[in-house]
């Protein structure tokens, strides 16, 4: 049990830190089953549900948000109709939670008039984790809880990267990529067919199938879930470059070709031909904002990740007129020049705006009810099932989770001591309750 998510002691209140004072984030805890994501929350929706119909049998108020779902959403009569076919002991024990609990969860909900659903990792790095996404989105259009003040889903992400990438265009689906405005812009042919994602590209470099990898930034081997078959096969790589700004892991596993070449940083000074530069950055509210870094480089030879990514460029591609690499490494403003022109709605005055206090907000469609998908609607999911391990519990079987601590951003671990649960020494630990301790001897 998280002490965290319950209450905390907000280290910039002085009177709190003086005091041993604390502030309470939450009134109800559950803890969910590793993997029982799904179930919990098809059990929540199936008590609105349950609740709904009632309520339409005897004339009380509704649950549900009927005008929202019959105006912005489609189909949720396949939805509802799968939830109402659970098992309450099925969800029960796929959740790990009792039947008791999730009403309780459901009732908080159900008289909420704006829910925002705030989500981290633990629903997304997991087999099931489009599907965790959808099933708390499910939840969320039930009461109409997207696009008014207040409700949505907020993903806490990694780092800003991860959203920022995709804004500009990187994606492995090419029918996500603006391909026709780029090659109306820079004159050449996007590739069409479908790059790979994570999990593709990790089974390409195990079967070998994968024979160059170039990481901007990253320690992909420590990220991905099975570490021990990627640290065996990379080796096999014919070429492996790392873009890095400090040391990882991954740098000490080489390809039959190699290279690392460090780069600056963030925080560091970036002087080009035209002056000091500043890179723009996107945070978890489609807030975008630009950043200068003010540090001395840590050597007087470091080039910037935007300058080795045009070198190469340069080097591998042919020349194309309308693409100066050089000029957009003397001035990245030229860059974000190309990013405006590339995405209008979204980057109008891209300069002008990138040191607007607090960021300025990119925009999301589904907040203004405006449902970019096939059927023009928000899209209801029904599950598949409940279980998503795969497997059925057991005597003597357990679920193993991993997470993260004290001292650790991302893959980063700067010190080997967890004060938030007295561990001194290592990480590699396992914590199990006392009760199957006791049980199994």
């Amino acid at each position: 049990k998280e002490r965290g998510l319950e209450r905390f002691t907000d280290p910039q209140n002085p009177i709190e830190m003086l005091t041993g004072g604390e502030t309470a984030i939450s009134t109800q805890y559950h803890q969910v089953k590793a993997g029982g994501d799904i179930a919990a929350i098809t059990g929540i929706a199936k008590f609105l549900i349950e609740w709904d119909d009632a309520a339409l049998e005897t004339g009380g108020a509704q649950i549900l948000d009927h005008d929202f779902i019959e105006q912005h959403t489609h189909d949720f009569i396949a939805f509802a109709e799968t939830v109402r076919a659970r098992d309450w002991a099925d969800i029960e024990r796929e959740s790990g939670l009792a039947k008791s609990a999730l009403e309780d969860a459901a009732r908080v909900y159900a008289r909420s008039k704006a829910v925002m659903a705030i989500y981290g990792m633990g629903l997304t790095q997991h087999v099931k984790g489009v599907e965790n996404v959808r099933m708390v989105v499910n939840l969320l259009l039930m009461r109409g809880n997207i696009g008014k003040p207040g409700a949505g889903p907020t993903p806490v992400r990694g780092h800003s990267n991860v959203q920022g990438q995709r804004t500009v265009g990187i994606t492995e689906k090419t029918e996500l990529a603006p391909v026709e405005k780029l090659k109306e812009l820079y004159g050449f042919d996007p590739p069409t067919e479908k790059g790979l994602d994570t999990v593709e590209t990790c089974r390409g470099v195990i079967d070998g199938s994968v024979k160059a990898v170039i990481g901007l930034g990253g320690n992909f081997l420590r990220a991905v879930p099975e570490t021990g078959a990627m640290e065996a096969a990379w080796p096999n790589l014919d070429l492996s470059v790392q873009i890095a700004t400090k040391l990882n892991r991954n740098h000490l596993f080489a390809g039959k070709v190699t290279y690392l070449l460090p780069c600056l940083g963030r925080i560091e000074q970036d002087v080009q031909a035209s002056g000091p530069q500043a890179v723009s950055v996107e945070d978890s509210s489609s807030c975008i904002h630009g950043s200068r870094g003010n540090a001395t480089p840590a050597s007087p030879h470091l080039l910037s990740e935007p300058c080795i990514v045009a070198e190469l460029a340069k080097r591998i591609l042919p020349p194309n007129p309308r693409v100066d690499w050089d000029s957009w490494v003397a001035d990245y403003s030229r860059i974000r020049d190309a990013i405006e022109a590339t995405y209008p709605a979204f980057f109008k005055d891209f300069n002008k705006r990138l040191f607007t206090p607090g960021g300025f907000w990119k925009g999301n469609k589904a907040s203004e009810r405006i449902w970019q998908t096939p059927s023009g609607k928000a899209e209801f999911f029904a599950p598949t099932g409940l279980n998503a391990t795969g497997f059925t519990d057991a005597e003597g079987r357990y679920r193993l989770m991993t997470l993260r601590s004290n001292d650790q951003f991302n893959t980063t671990v700067y010190g080997y001591h967890d004060r938030f649960r007295g561990v001194k020494g290592t990480r590699d630990i396992v914590f199990m309750n006392r009760s199957d301790m006791i049980r199994m001897g």
